[in-house]
């Protein structure tokens, strides 16, 4: 199965959630699904829930290792 064809039935995996889905954007080489971009838009910097978001958007930084 080709990896756009993948996209199209499952949808990607979002870096913030961990969830598959079909809606969102690229940043570098991850994807963010709409859900988590709004909610990180709208959290304000004093929310707990502002330095979750921070740990999992790291994650972009870290390269991928290929074997």
């Amino acid at each position: 199965m080709s990896s756009q064809l993948a996209k199209d039935q499952l949808g990607e995996m979002c870096v913030v959630c961990g969830q598959s889905k079909f809606k969102g954007i690229h940043l570098y080489t991850s994807f963010i699904c709409t859900e988590c971009e709004k909610s990180i838009i709208s959290t304000d910097t004093s929310d707990p829930q502002y330095k979750y978001y921070i740990k999992q958007l790291k994650k972009i930084n870290t390269p991928e290792i290929y074997s």
